[in-house]
């Protein structure tokens, strides 16, 4: 696969379909290939971006720290890269914060955007659910000092295994994370997870200018329902959608219905 020089590391990427650029920016250790089920929809009707953030997959994995600008300025790095002066995004989870930085940094290259199962801010409004905190094992008002310090085997075990409500579900991804954790390079993990931390975007959504699709599943377990509210509260042009009994990874075991509302929502107007 090709890939591209940015921001000071060589992004891993790949590009298909044909039509108005669709730009894909996965979660937390996330590789490109985590939209299985995106893909092969939604290039039937745009010219499809799919990447490897900085640490994962066959990016550039350097030693943190990382933040969600930095990110963000990795994926408009790539758009100029291939060329791209403006293009619809879709974020989940960490790259809805990702997308969240280039929408309020770089408003003219955003087209449409969605923002799914994601946070503005960590606090009592938004942010992670008591039991992310509990599967980190530590207390819901830790300070971010201590979640830093959380291992990177804890933080991927939690994630993976709180993503998926169904059980036959969490038991083949939990496998995968023991495989993750012990064989693959997770510094970069590491690394995203501490820029999730230090994450906040709340009182700058404002900025915002594209239409925005907001989107959720009702039984997140990792990062609170009430959070996508939150975002579409402060973003002057958004539209706020839950998926009743939706898990984090609702992308995967809602996607028809998630690429649905993806689409009617790119494709309108």
């Amino acid at each position: 696969m090709p890939k591209a020089f940015v921001n000071g590391v060589s992004i891993n990427y790949r590009v298909d379909g044909q039509g108005e650029p669709l730009l894909l920016i996965m979660g937390l250790a996330g590789s490109m290939q985590s939209w299985i089920f995106q893909k092969h929809v939604f290039r039937k009707h745009f010219r499809v971006i799919a990447f490897d953030n900085r640490g994962v997959g066959r990016s550039d994995k350097p030693i943190g720290p990382y933040s969600m600008r930095m990110m963000a300025d990795d994926t408009v790095g790539l758009m100029d890269h291939l060329g791209i002066e403006k293009t619809h995004i879709l974020g989940v989870s960490m790259g809805g914060m990702i997308a969240q930085e280039i929408a309020i940094n770089y408003p003219d290259r955003v087209k449409k955007l969605v923002l799914g199962c994601t946070f503005a801010r960590e606090d009592e409004t938004g942010g992670h659910t008591s039991h992310y905190f509990k599967g980190l094992g530590v207390e819901s008002d830790c300070t971010d000092d201590e979640l830093r310090k959380v291992s990177t085997k804890m933080v991927l075990t939690t994630d993976f295994s709180l993503a998926f409500n169904n059980r036959l579900y969490g038991m083949i991804v939990s496998r995968l994370t023991w495989v993750y954790a012990i064989l693959l390079p997770t510094n970069g993990v590491h690394a995203q997870f501490v820029a999730i931390v230090d994450h906040d975007t709340l009182d700058r959504l404002h900025r915002i200018e594209a239409p925005t699709l907001v989107i959720t599943g009702t039984q997140d377990r990792i990062i609170k329902p009430s959070s996508t509210e939150v975002i579409a509260n402060r973003i002057t042009n958004a539209r706020l959608v839950k998926l009743d009994g939706g898990p984090h990874a609702f992308f995967v075991t809602m996607k028809s219905r998630f690429n649905r509302e993806v689409l009617d929502f790119l494709k309108d107007g």
